[in-house]
Order: C-alpha cells, then sequence, then structure tokens
C-alpha cells in the first residue's frame, strides 16, 4: 500500500509540473497601459491634451448673479403702476476652448452656451420670469479665416471696459458672420467680415405723424459687410471700423396717381474709431478707453445691435423705452428716410489695491432724423419722431477676495432730451425730458 501510494503521489506532482510548465509557455494578455492627462502649457492656463491627440483643451464657465434697481416708468398718460422697478437674474455659462497647431495656422473652435433666468421689467420681463438658453459663441477659426458666431469685428473687443449697465457704443456684441483677417505683424491687422444684417436691424418707432410712418422691414437680400484696421500691442489698442447695412421696406404705398409700389431700397453706413490705453504708471492694471460712431441708416451700430441686450437704465419719452430708427418712410413721397446719429463713449479703471477696482465711465448720443418725421401741432408742440439726445454717467467698485470671484455695485444715471415737447395727438399733456436711475449688485465667479 505504501508503495502504490508513493507512485500515486509522484504521478500527481510530475502531472502539476508538466501542467505549470505548459501554462507558462503560453502567451499572456498584457492590460493596456494607461494614458494619464497631459497639461498642455502652449497656450495659458488651464488646458490639457484630448488623451490620444494633439489637440488642446480648456473647460471653462461663469456663474452670475444680478439683483437691478431701475427708475419705473412714470412719463405721458400711463403712470407705470405696472412695471417693475426691481429685477433678479442668475446665468450660467458653460465654454469649451479647442485648439491644434496645424501646417496651415492655428485651428481654433469654441463653443460658449449662456442659460439665463430673468425676471421683471428691468430686465425686459414686466411682471413676468424669462428664460433664455442661448448659443452666445460658436466658431471656428483656421489660419485667418473666422466662421460661426463671435463678436463683431466693427466692434473692439480688446477695448479695457468694465460697466455692466448699458452704454451708447458698439459694446462687443455677438453676430453670426464669415470673416478672413489678414495679419500684417507687429500687432497690425484688417479683417473683411460678411455678417448677418437680421442682428443689426432698428425700427423702433415711436409714434407716427401725417407725413411718416414707421418702416416695415422687408426680407433681407444682402448682408452687412464689415472691415475694419487694428492694433493690439503692449500699450493699449487701436482699431477704425465700417460698415454697410441693407434697408428694404415691406411698405406698400400708394401715390396720388392711385399707383402702388414699394420705396427703393437705401443703404446706410456706420464707421468707427476706438482705443485703449494701459496706464501701468498710474496704478498695475489701470487703463483708459475710449469710442466714437457714425451712422447713417444704421444706428443699431451706436448701441450694440439686436443680440439679445437690454437696454439699461431704460429712458423713457412718453411711456416708450426710446429706440434707434434706421429710417421711416415718408407718407407724401413714399421714400426711405434714414435717421442719423452720433455718440461718444469712454472710460478709465482704477485699481485701488490689487484686490478693489473702479471703473468710471460715461456716454452721450445725439439722434437726428429729417424734418417729415414730426410735425408742430396747433398747440406748438412736437409730435412724431423727435430728434433728441441722450447722456449716460456711472461708475461701480468690485472686490476680488480670491482670484475668479467678483463682488461689485454700480449705479447709472441717464437723461433723454428730445429737442421740442412732445405730445399725444388729442391731449395737451406734454414732457421735455426724462431721466432714470440704475442701482445693480453683481456677485460673479469665473473659471
Amino acid at each position: 500500500m505504501k508503495l502504490v501510494k508513493s507512485l500515486l503521489l509522484g504521478t500527481v506532482a510530475g502531472l502539476a509540473a508538466v501542467a505549470g510548465a505548459q501554462a507558462a509557455d503560453l502567451p499572456s494578455k498584457k492590460a493596456a497601459p494607461v494614458e494619464y492627462v497631459r497639461v498642455c502649457s502652449t497656450y495659458g492656463a488651464g488646458f490639457f491634451y484630448i488623451p490620444g491627440t494633439e489637440t488642446c483643451l480648456r473647460v471653462g464657465g461663469r456663474v452670475r448673479a444680478d439683483y437691478l434697481w431701475n427708475t419705473p416708468n412714470r412719463q405721458g398718460l400711463i403712470r407705470g403702476r405696472d412695471i417693475d422697478s426691481v429685477g433678479f437674474r442668475a446665468r450660467g455659462r458653460i465654454q469649451l476652448d479647442a485648439r491644434t497647431a496645424t501646417a496651415y495656422g492655428l485651428l481654433r473652435s469654441v463653443v460658449r452656451f449662456e442659460i439665463t433666468r430673468s425676471s421683471a421689467s428691468p430686465f425686459g420681463a414686466t411682471g413676468n420670469i424669462a428664460t433664455s438658453p442661448n448659443v452666445a459663441q460658436a466658431f471656428i477659426q483656421f489660419g485667418g479665416l473666422t466662421a460661426g458666431r463671435v463678436t463683431s469685428f466693427f466692434s473692439n473687443g480688446d477695448l479695457p471696459t468694465g460697466h455692466m449697465g448699458t452704454l451708447r457704443f458698439d459694446d462687443a456684441p455677438d453676430v453670426d458672420l464669415l470673416a478672413y483677417t489678414f495679419s500684417f505683424g507687429n500687432g497690425f491687422s484688417a479683417t473683411l467680415s460678411v455678417e448677418d444684417g437680421l442682428e443689426r436691424r432698428s425700427n423702433n418707432f415711436i409714434a407716427g405723424g401725417p407725413f411718416a410712418t414707421g418702416l416695415d422691414y422687408a426680407g433681407q437680400r444682402a448682408p452687412d459687410v464689415v472691415a475694419n484696421l487694428k492694433y493690439a500691442g503692449t500699450w493699449g489698442t487701436a482699431q477704425l471700423s465700417g460698415a454697410v447695412h441693407q434697408i428694404r421696406s415691406n411698405n406698400l404705398f400708394t401715390n396720388a396717381a392711385g399707383f402702388s409700389d414699394f420705396p427703393d431700397t437705401e443703404y446706410g453706413f456706420a464707421v468707427a474709431a476706438t482705443v485703449g490705453v494701459n496706464l501701468p504708471a498710474l496704478a498695475p492694471g489701470d487703463a483708459l478707453w475710449f469710442a466714437a460712431t457714425y451712422a447713417d441708416g444704421a444706428l443699431t451700430y451706436l448701441d450694440g445691435g439686436n443680440s439679445g441686450s437690454i437696454i439699461s437704465p431704460r429712458t423713457d419719452l412718453l411711456g416708450n423705452n426710446i429706440g434707434l430708427v434706421d429710417a421711416y418712410v415718408n407718407t407724401l413721397s413714399g421714400d426711405l428716410k434714414k435717421g442719423r446719429g452720433w455718440s461718444l463713449a469712454g472710460g478709465l479703471r482704477h485699481y485701488w489695491t490689487p484686490q478693489i477696482r473702479s471703473n468710471f465711465f460715461g456716454s452721450y448720443l445725439r439722434v437726428n432724423y429729417s424734418g417729415g418725421a414730426a410735425f408742430v401741432d396747433a398747440f406748438g408742440t412736437t409730435v412724431g419722431l423727435p430728434d433728441f439726445s441722450e447722456y449716460r454717467v456711472g461708475a461701480n467698485i468690485f472686490w476680488q477676495p480670491v482670484s475668479g470671484l467678483d463682488l461689485g455695485v454700480e449705479v447709472i444715471y441717464a437723461n433723454v432730451d428730445p429737442r421740442g415737447r412732445l405730445a399725444v395727438p388729442g391731449f395737451v399733456n406734454t414732457i421735455s425730458s426724462s431721466d432714470s436711475w440704475e442701482g445693480r449688485l453683481r456677485v460673479q465667479r469665473d473659471f
């Protein structure tokens, strides 16, 4: 028995040794190496390489809370009891920025989503809550080509502005466009851009007179054409801009002979000069900026266009927030008459300490219409669309206790003055000017 037992144990041990040797000879599947995310320092902080590619990506965003008080409308026959004076806004931003170096130059793609929840009249939602998911930017840059939705090339996005409310100049609106930028070196460049003219329409006709009626815009047949010449360097930035805007009317006019036709198509234009100057001798981060604009039949270039901006604070003429009118129809001749205007805006940014900064700013706007837009009635008052001027001044202060977090307050005063008194036909009610105050508290985190 002992002999049999020994033979069995020896056989089992031998088989186990052979099986182990054969298993060692079989090929084994190794785990794939882990590819860790690498930091991409080529384009600044926050970029990393997308695993398996040479594309650098930055994921960023913003959370903003605004609390706004605005003088309620109390002009004209409407006493403004339905107008809210206090408004709340919460806005979230998500942004992706992908960049790749190629033999043809930088390939860049940016997507920026903004989701906004606003309440009350100061944010354009009287007595209501408004929500607006929005593709704020979505564009591709490849060498000198830019395609998509991005800041208009009429505007100088490098100006060191810092106001929260609205000033009267082209304050970096985002529009849909197709553009090419020629770089000359040493900070100089020139851009030719084809931009969506629907972003630049203004036909807010305040009140009709017997010789004028509001423009009903017809379909767009040609986009806006924008060009600029720009410098950006160590001392600051400067830019000259120009734009051409098509005005087509859908107003059917019937003359004295009984023939009906539409007004002839007109073209408006706008030109602007902007400059921003760094002032490190005053304090690190200090800067001064200035913008001058003239528009003839393209008045939205005086206030940033129609891309969702709220004209805040409101300034009212007879219960209506004043609007800029590209053109109106002369009911005697059937011709389009263009509005003309110009604006000056500027500001100073000053750092009291590395964490506390202020902005002081203002703007002046002057708008003129042809004589047919308004007339003087039997009471000697002006009816229709009067010429007017408007000025705005304001200041704010921000505290940045930690990087990326801003706590700020701002006050703006606005005053609008019609040239002559404005009256409602059939009433003796008149006004000479109107003004408004705005106070704002902001809490904002960028990341």
